[in-house]
């Protein structure tokens, strides 16, 4: 596979973003979820101003191979990773991995001394083989449903 370039997203990226997270969700999470909540949660691709307002507010990269992006993923100021997707045809490449990277590297370079999320089941796997670790099971509302997934920490062993 060719190299992998890691960029922070722009607003012009937002369109390719919102397909590939509909596109994921519809495709890789429907191993693990019911349709009625695949169809809730993958229906925020169409709230586009949310989007915006991540792009713009959050460190915000996208993995991009020959132009094209293949995964992307997001870290708030407080070390939440908000977002981790990887495009469906392109499932392990090592593209989480890339970005996954860059993500402690931000939240290094932002003094977060840990990195949490709520991860799905579909990627609870990957969080842990990443030295992530499960604090507790939640069901997480989206839009109409609530989904099952996981509050996970990481310490970023910061030496102050």
């Amino acid at each position: 596979m060719k190299d992998i370039t890691i960029v922070e997203a722009s607003s012009s990226d937002i369109k390719e973003i919102t397909q590939l997270f509909y596109n994921t969700i519809q495709a890789i999470n429907s191993k693990d979820y019911p349709k009625d909540e695949i169809d809730d949660w993958s229906s925020w691709h169409t709230d586009i101003d949310k989007w915006k307002k991540r792009v713009n507010e959050q460190y915000f990269i996208v993995a991009k191979l020959d132009d094209k992006i293949v995964g992307f993923s997001s870290l708030a100021t407080d070390g939440y990773l908000d977002l981790m997707f990887v495009h469906k045809d392109f499932q392990g490449h090592g593209i989480a991995k890339a970005l996954l990277t860059d993500i402690k590297n931000k939240a290094s370079i932002q003094q977060n001394d840990l990195i949490y999320s709520d991860v799905s089941i579909t990627a609870k796997g990957f969080f842990e083989k990443h030295g992530f670790e499960v604090e507790k099971q939640q069901l997480k509302k989206s839009k109409k449903k609530e989904l099952v997934n996981y509050r996970m920490t990481k310490t970023t062993n910061i030496k102050t």
